[in-house]
């Protein structure tokens, strides 16, 4: 008995699984013969479905629709071929004809001379005209497979465009209106006038130094118009007395005349060289004493003669005086203090006139031109300012690889501030009627540069969802659109949103070719 219940514990255990692996082994073999297909519902259930339509696999449409494959639904407009003069393949701005709109579209001569602006300014992204793409129809099965592939389109508009060329740059002093003041003597600083910030006028007197040559020049310019005086007296003397005199007296007194005659010319020289100029007449037809006094405040305006009018007032005073109106940027004395020749007291400028300087790539500078306009934006500033292209550097600098360009800003507001940075751009085209599309619309194709335009009758009812691929040559770009010069015309819709999967259909279609 307990035999019996060991083998009925056994097949209880064993039978199991054996029924399992053996239906197992069943379904493979019959999935092995029938591939794996199971029976449809209507054949199971006894009923059959209606025969659905062909299918074009390689367009993706049924066979019946596809306009690729019966071109009786959509005739292909004519061929233009290829555009010589905008670089694109049937070209609407030459055959209008072309554009994808309800309306007829007028291309006039302005629209003709905006693409030649822009083809001219510099060079642009070239397609190959051997380029076959675009001669391809995208088509969808209905508006509803459209929406699903997330495709959306806008329109193409016209609106202002700016090219340039961006570069860094520094807003500067004008040099030409910069001046570097220094004593032509060497001395000590008497008094100073003016301070940092103080505006001067031509002639004005910044500062007045204590010179010993300029007392040396002035006495020396003293005794020699005494002598000259008195050798011209004795040589009228000799003169008036010729039968007595011999005449080698009267050669003699000639010659100490020229001599001293040619010591005044010599010492006045030396005032002049000191920038204390005086004139010729005064030395002829003013008494010593009032003479004297003129050269004791020599250079010196009527205020401060006024001023240091005491027996006691050094003869050394020489002015410092402003070549031109402007500002003092820089003083670098005090009074008191010893100064040398060459040593620089103050700088002037004229802030009202800045110099602007751009560095631009040695591969930008080509599209410069003389008299183009300048845009900069000071760091830390929102205020642009404009100005005028005035210069271009001949050579490139050795260290950054750029060329210097420069032009002059008015500052007569006084906003701008000297050595400040910046971001400035020299306008190439101000385009205000731009063709642009949205930036996403345009896909390089490896060949060719091409945007998807919506078939005009695209929505009427039973008319084929068709998308036309268009060679377009791009121009400038703001980050967000970008200028078409050639290939698309105002109020075309092209693909935005979902462009990519239109890009990628044409891709798959060129692999199906290949």
């Amino acid at each position: 008995m307990t035999k019996l219940m060991r083998v009925a514990r056994w097949l209880a255990h064993s039978i199991p699984p054996l029924v399992i692996f053996t239906t197992l082994g069943g379904l493979l073999y019959w999935g092995h013969h029938t591939g794996w297909a199971f029976p449809s519902f209507a054949t199971v259930s006894g009923r059959q479905p209606a025969a659905e339509p062909a299918w074009c696999g390689e367009h993706s449409i049924p066979e019946e629709e596809c306009v690729e494959c019966n071109p009786a639904l959509m005739p292909r407009p004519q061929s233009f071929g290829w555009c010589k003069e905008h670089g694109v393949r049937n070209c609407p701005t030459c055959h209008p004809e072309l554009a994808q709109t309800r309306a007829p579209v007028q291309v006039t001569d302005v629209d003709r001379a905006r693409a030649a602006r822009a083809l001219s300014v510099q060079e642009r992204p070239e397609n190959n005209p051997l380029c076959k793409i675009p001669d391809r129809r995208i088509q969808f099965a209905s508006v509803e497979s459209v929406e699903k592939a997330g495709v959306d389109v806008e329109p193409v508009w016209t609106s202002r465009m700016v090219e340039t060329v961006p570069a860094n740059g520094e807003i500067q002093y004008d040099p030409t209106q910069l001046a570097r003041l220094s004593t032509r003597g060497p001395g000590t600083m008497f008094r100073v006038f003016k301070n940092v910030g103080d505006h001067v006028s031509a002639g004005e007197v910044v500062a007045i130094v204590d010179a010993a040559a300029v007392g040396e020049a002035k006495a020396a310019l003293l005794q020699a118009i005494v002598s000259y005086r008195l050798q011209g007296r004795v040589l009228a003397n000799l003169q008036q007395s010729a039968g007595a005199v011999p005449q080698q007296r009267i050669a003699e007194a000639e010659s100490a005349l020229s001599e001293a005659g040619i010591r005044v010319v010599t010492a006045r020289q030396t005032l002049i060289n000191l920038g204390l100029p005086i004139r010729a007449s005064v030395l002829d037809n003013t008494a010593t004493e009032q003479l004297a006094n003129e050269l004791h405040f020599l250079g010196l305006p009527t205020s401060l003669v006024t001023e240091f009018h005491t027996e006691s007032t050094s003869t050394n005073l020489l002015p410092i005086t402003a070549p031109q109106d402007g500002v003092v940027i820089q003083r670098d004395v005090v009074p008191g203090e010893v100064v040398s020749s060459g040593q620089t007291l103050f700088v002037i400028a004229e802030p009202a006139k800045m110099w602007l300087t751009l560095d631009i790539r040695q591969e930008d500078v080509g599209q410069l031109k003389i008299g183009q306009t300048i845009r900069f934006q000071p760091n830390g500033n929102s205020r642009t300012v404009s100005s005028t292209l005035a210069w271009i550097s001949s050579d490139v600098d050795h260290k950054t690889r750029t060329v210097k360009v420069r032009a002059s800003v008015d500052n007569a507001n006084g906003l701008l501030r000297a050595n400040t940075f910046g971001r400035g751009q020299v306008v190439l085209r101000d385009e205000p009627e731009a063709v642009v599309v949205p930036k996403d619309a345009v896909h390089f194709e490896g060949c060719c540069r091409v945007v998807f335009v919506r078939d005009k009758d695209f929505l009427k009812p039973g008319s084929p969802k068709v998308f036309h691929t268009r060679s377009v040559r791009v121009g400038t770009s703001d980050g967000r659109n970008t200028e078409i010069i050639a290939g698309v015309l105002p109020g075309e819709l092209v693909a935005v949103k979902g462009s990519g999967t239109l890009q990628a259909e044409l891709l798959r279609g060129k692999l199906g070719e290949g």
